[in-house]
């Protein structure tokens, strides 16, 4: 195992919690304050501006999801400082007062009363500051059990179930054993598996838990009487082999490995509970990873058949694929390939062994291949029109 051969470092935060990377960011509390954030950030090279589309006019659960998200964004590990940047000063000050409570230094903005102007000056200016004191951070032994890990799989097809979701799942089976915690979801994606992550939940609790997420969405789903062929399975997943959601699914599932379920979340919560975490969640690949960050996960597993190239602006996300024809024409996205499993050059374990090798590199600082190449897909997850 990589514990034999890698020490782990990290950067320790002040609520405890461990990073592996130092990122500044600014971040909008709705749309209309993303240019602001991206042009303050443009002034103070190495910050990351989290634009997105949302923030006006939401309310109730959907409204909640969105605090959580921005909230649990910010207070991420990875983020070492944030400025937050809203149209309206409560709602600012509610994201601001969230990420405070991890101790971190945050400072919030509005922009009502001040333009953009002011506040992009305002913001620069504390960017700045933020970025030369996050400089000066440094690296300290960690343990793995303090490593939170997430894990989905995209543009799945045959080779997804029969190699790179069983590698996915030996580091998940590894990284639990050693006290850490995982979470994987994908909630449409478990159809005509659901029973089998039920069978593996600790207790009737967390089954209870699982299956009202799973009959609720699922019953969104139906009640829209909607036929999914085509967003489940993707037209990807379609040319890769797979015909029918049930297919997908037990691939899906073969990456999260043998240990227990120990809880089931929902969206963007933070686990409580070391160990497996399913979390209710969109398949969509940028949402579902901005949902796990906002959770804490800071280092993401995502193994892949015909090749998706996402990436998130705060969690390192590691591609692995045991397609020949994605290591041929997509290598600058693969993080890992690990063919020769299905070609039989080496046993399950050993791919293990590769997978684990490559993770500890990135929790050590190496930059992932999306990282690399400028991926920072950042979505937010809605659930009703807004108001």
């Amino acid at each position: 195992m990589a514990d034999q051969y890698r020490g782990l470092t990290g950067f320790r935060r002040p609520d405890g919690r461990v990073g592996i990377r130092n990122h500044v960011v600014v971040l909008p509390v709705d749309d209309l304050s993303n240019a602001a954030c991206e042009a303050a950030a443009k002034i103070v090279p190495g910050i990351i501006p989290l634009s997105h589309a949302y923030g006006r006019l939401q309310f109730g659960t959907d409204l909640d999801l969105t605090f959580r998200t921005l909230i649990g964004t910010g207070a991420n590990p990875n983020v070492a400082a944030a400025v937050v940047v809203g149209i309206e000063p409560t709602w600012t000050e509610h994201v601001v007062e969230g990420i405070a409570a991890t101790g971190k230094p945050v400072e919030g903005l509005s922009i009502e009363r001040h333009g953009d102007l002011r506040t992009i000056e305002a913001a620069a200016r504390r960017l700045a500051q933020f970025a030369q004191d996050a400089a000066e951070l440094t690296r300290e032994p960690v343990e793995r059990s303090e490593i939170m890990m997430s894990i989905k799989c995209g543009e799945s097809d045959t080779t997804s179930g029969l190699g790179s979701c069983p590698t996915t799942a030996q580091a998940v089976d590894r990284h639990v054993t050693a006290g850490g915690t995982v979470i994987f979801g994908e909630t449409s994606e478990l159809t005509g598996g659901e029973h089998l992550i039920a069978e593996r939940c600790v207790d009737d609790e967390v089954r209870k838990k699982f299956q009202g997420f799973y009959d609720r969405y699922l019953g969104k789903i139906e009640a829209e009487g909607a036929n999914l062929l085509g967003s489940q399975p993707t037209q990807g997943n379609i040319r890769g082999g797979l015909s029918t959601i049930e297919e997908k699914a037990m691939g899906n599932i073969a990456k999260t490995g043998s240990v227990p379920i120990v809880d089931a979340l929902d969206r963007a919560e933070v686990p409580t509970k070391t160990g497996l975490n399913f979390m209710d969640s969109s398949s969509a690949a940028a949402e579902f990873i901005t949902l796990m960050a906002a959770a804490g996960a800071v280092i993401h597993l995502f193994p892949t058949g015909q090749g998706n190239v996402i990436g998130n602006p705060i969690e390192p996300v590691i591609k692995l694929t045991a397609n020949q024809i994605t290591v041929d024409t997509m290598s600058e996205h693969m993080d890992l390939d690990c063919t020769g499993l299905l070609s039989r050059e080496y046993t399950l374990p050993e791919a293990g062994d590769r997978l684990m090798e490559v993770i500890d590199r990135t929790i050590n600082g190496r930059l992932t291949a999306a990282e690399a190449l400028g991926h920072r897909e950042f979505v937010l997850t809605r659930l009703y029109p807004s108001a």
